[in-house]
């Protein structure tokens, strides 16, 4: 492989997570992809690369640069998801992985790097991570897949388990690719959760809540990620952040909630974010806060990513 830097094209971008990720890990990002208004608002607010929003089904490869190296994506996690119903292929959301396979025969990229939840691997007896892998393998590639814990691969102090899936054209790139070995967790949550300033009004729970009763005799540790659960208060006694998820701002089910210096508080959006490891996020003037929650949940932990583009890129030089 030459000295010139290898480039990535996002699908599913969300925020652009990922390109964050791989730029940080030395490569440059061309284009992005998403449906989400809202993201894309998100994604062109903090990226000055292309931005292609629509339809995955709609876009076409000869709107993608010419020989790019890495084809990435997010893609749905929910048809393949313990929290979803468990459809896979038959939801309509799982076929997007078709649409990426299509792009894949059109581009043939280097690498496909591909992210979901760890639930894939099982799904259906294995059945829908089967077809994926041989899907990938027919197009000539070498598929390697792994779980991993942001916590134990990111220095971030989220419980968050991802699969990842790295798939390369060469067979000698193949052979030269590592998994990132396990780091120590030393960020500690009050890195990214401010415990002792006073923040607007709106993020704190008081009185007038019809469970705050609740709240107060459970939320008791300053240091410790608590969860409104629906109907009881769940404390996360690992000392570090449950995995953050999408429905998060929504109020109800899974909401982070704190013990600080001024009263009890969920986390604001840019807590949420940092303990996605977005070192710094910009956000559209007026967008609603419940859809910047939805965006950190749908995220993917920054340093993680770059952990793994790092050990990529070791391997498409070594080619």
């Amino acid at each position: 492989m030459t000295s010139k830097k290898p480039t990535v094209v996002g699908l599913f971008a969300g925020v652009g997570g990922i390109e964050l990720g791989f730029k940080k890990a030395g490569f440059e990002i061309q284009l992005g992809n998403e449906i989400d208004p809202y993201a894309s608002a998100t994604y062109r607010m903090n990226n000055g690369h292309q931005l292609v929003e629509g339809d995955i089904a709609s876009l076409r490869s000869d709107q993608l640069p010419h020989d790019f190296t890495v084809l990435s994506g997010g893609f749905p996690c929910q048809p393949f998801s313990v929290a979803g119903y468990r459809q896979g292929f038959e939801d309509e959301r799982g076929n997007v992985f078709w649409e990426i396979d299509r792009l894949i025969r059109e581009t043939k990229p280097e690498v496909v790097f591909l992210e979901n939840v760890k639930n894939l691997r099982t799904h259906d007896g294995g059945n829908t991570f089967r077809v994926i892998r041989e899907a990938l393998e027919l197009q000539g590639y070498t598929v390697f897949d792994e779980v991993l814990n942001a916590k134990h691969f990111g220095n971030i102090p989220q419980n968050r388990e991802r699969i990842f899936i790295v798939a390369f054209r060469s067979s000698k790139a193949a052979t030269n690719f590592k998994w990132p070995k396990p780091v120590k967790l030393t960020n500690p949550l009050e890195k990214f959760i401010d415990f002792e300033s006073k923040l607007e009004e709106k993020y704190y729970y008081g009185p007038e809540r019809p469970f705050f009763d609740l709240l107060k005799k459970e939320i008791t540790h300053k240091g410790t990620i608590y969860q409104w659960r629906r109907q009881y208060v769940r404390a996360n006694k690992s000392g570090d952040c449950p995995t953050l998820t999408a429905n998060m701002g929504m109020g109800g089910h899974n909401v982070p909630l704190v013990l600080t210096r001024h009263g009890i508080r969920k986390l604001t959006p840019k807590e949420c974010f940092a303990l996605m490891g977005f070192d710094r996020i910009k956000f559209p003037a007026g967008m609603a806060e419940s859809r910047l929650y939805k965006q950190a949940g749908n995220a993917v932990v920054v340093p993680v990513i770059t952990a793994i583009a790092k050990r990529i890129r070791i391997a498409l030089e070594s080619s």
